[in-house]
């Protein structure tokens, strides 16, 4: 394998990464009731329409078929791909979720 083969197997390793966290946020919002769209467009409001996060949401099942994605662990998955902004609405709509003590 030359390195232009090698450096096009990373890019689409990267690539197949990045639309299962892409899959892992849409499936959290459906089984948390928050439309992923929406959520995405607080993060990036300058974005233009996500493509993945659309494939994402056609891959998605309803929350009565899916399982539990874990909080922290979606939190994880956005803080791996550098996706701050994301990570910081997801918190929001967290907080807002936990019962006020």
């Amino acid at each position: 394998m030359d390195q232009k083969q090698l450096e096009e197997k990373i890019i689409q390793n990267y690539q197949g990464e990045e639309k299962m966290m892409i899959l892992v946020f849409a499936q959290w919002c459906i089984n948390h009731d928050l439309n992923p769209e929406e959520l995405y467009l607080r993060a990036y409001p300058h974005q233009a329409k996500n493509i993945a996060l659309k494939e994402a949401m056609e891959l998605a099942v309803s929350k009565d078929e899916a399982g539990e994605i874990g909080d922290e662990t979606l939190l994880g998955v956005l803080s791996l791909f550098g996706n701050d902004d994301l990570a910081f609405v997801v918190t929001e709509e967290i907080a807002k979720m936990k019962p006020r003590k």
